[in-house]
């Protein structure tokens, strides 16, 4: 079983890249996004409830068999911060390009409260909430842009 939450842990082992695992393991969520981008949007919203508690489950289980605190191996939370940045919206290129490079600005840079979340919460709901955030400051943006019509 360790093997398996490892697996997932790492995002399919992009997570031992030993540069920019973050960004690697973001990418991830361009393939999966695709596959669900056709849902309807409550059953997406759904997957991706289900997602964020399985990956804070196994982030946590991950973080005790690496041990150490919020382990940089770990990009689970990559995958579903990104899916966060990307809830509602159509799959177009465009539309992933810019989600993508968003939610890579506010998960490295961390506005409030993402860097207050990453820095006082060490369990694996704190490693993937503020990916989640991050991922929602990015869908905000992406609604603006979408609403000027940039997108």
């Amino acid at each position: 079983m360790d093997r398996v939450i490892k697996l997932f842990a790492t995002g399919l082992g992009l997570g031992y890249l030993p540069k920019a695992p973050g960004t690697f393991g973001t990418l991830l969520g361009v393939p999966l996004f695709w596959a669900l981008a056709g849902l309807p949007l409550i059953h997406y919203i759904t997957f991706l409830m289900v997602f964020i508690v399985l990956s804070s489950w196994i982030s946590d289980r991950a973080q005790a068999l690496f041990g150490v605190d919020d382990p940089k191996t770990v990009v689970i939370d990559e995958v579903a911060g990104f899916l966060v940045a990307v809830a509602g919206h159509p799959f177009g290129w465009k539309t992933v390009l810019i989600a993508f490079a968003l939610f890579r600005v506010f998960d490295i840079v961390k506005p409030f409260p993402v860097r207050t979340i990453d820095d006082r919460m060490h369990n694996g709901f704190g490693i993937v909430l503020d990916d989640v955030l991050a991922g929602v400051y990015a869908n905000v943006c992406l609604i603006i842009l979408s609403s000027l019509r940039a997108l």
